[in-house]
């Protein structure tokens, strides 16, 4: 894993544009490792679940709040990814909202629509947008051909959006977003395997179906500054600090995947979670 230290640089490209991308930040022995996880643990698949976009097309996910002792866990707690969170966001005791694997596969790996994750975390009962900040990491190459993320620079400083169901999504409304198509620049985020990308609670971003050959796969945590405390929200995580480990902690724990008994959201509960 990259010791991550992020430069002023960095941190004001951030505070600007409303998202950071970080290269190699995981190697390409951590990245296999996650990957192969990702592909073969039961535990995923079983509690995985189809989020259809407008067109019929699906994207699969598995959810869970609390980290644990797995590779996934230990990654999301891993003292550069943390400490990189706590740079960006401020004063504050981080703590981990939940993770989600995404699975787009090849030709059927659906879109998700224009929105903000505060659009969904508002309805959660956090107060603080600036305490918020979502770490995707790719597992997989992301392109524009399987879908990969798009984002509107610096629409962060738009504030929320109002947001109502499409389909089974959460979608930003469309005549605000419409303006803002036409006022920010619009950045196709393309990943290598390894790469991390920050964005901001408010920063406008969707993405398009997966029509390549290849699968696009990616792990996407959320992070709250414990000061954040939301009151409609029922789990705990959101406001408990994290223990950081070493960023060797991956690879030196072996290949251990999510147990069963992690919190895992079903799909059944009222989703107000902010998935892509």
């Amino acid at each position: 894993m990259n010791d991550l230290k992020l430069s002023i640089e960095q941190k004001t490209a951030y505070d600007r544009d409303g998202y950071l991308i970080v290269k190699n930040f995981l190697t390409k022995e951590e990245v296999s490792l996650l990957y192969n996880l990702a592909t073969g643990d039961d535990v995923l698949k079983d509690k995985a679940f189809d989020f259809n976009d407008q067109s019929g097309k699906r994207t699969k996910l598995t959810l869970w709040f609390t980290p644990g002792d797995d590779a996934y866990g230990l990654l999301t707690r891993s003292e550069a990814l943390v400490q990189s969170v706590q740079d960006l966001l401020g004063p504050g005791e981080v703590c981990h909202f939940h993770s989600k694997l995404m699975q787009k596969e090849p030709q059927v790996g659906g879109a998700w629509e224009w929105h903000q994750d505060y659009g969904y975390w508002y309805k959660n009962g956090f107060l603080f947008p600036d305490a918020m900040i979502s770490a995707m990491l790719a597992l997989t190459e992301a392109t524009i051909q399987n879908g990969c993320l798009q984002v509107l620079k610096g629409s962060h400083k738009i504030g929320r959006i109002e947001h109502s169901f499409a389909g089974e999504q959460q979608g930003a409304d469309m005549d605000f977003v419409n303006e803002a198509i036409g006022r920010f620049e619009r950045v196709y985020v393309e990943l290598e395997p390894g790469d991390l990308l920050f964005f901001h609670s408010n920063t406008l971003h969707m993405s398009e179906a997966n029509t390549s050959d290849k699968p696009r796969w990616s792990m996407i945590s959320a992070y709250n500054l414990s000061y954040n405390k939301p009151f409609r929200e029922k789990n705990l995580s959101c406001i408990t600090p994290v223990q950081t480990v070493a960023n060797n902690a991956v690879m030196s724990s072996g290949v251990k995947g999510l147990s069963a008994d992690r919190d895992f959201l079903q799909k059944e509960d009222e989703i107000t979670l902010k998935v892509k």
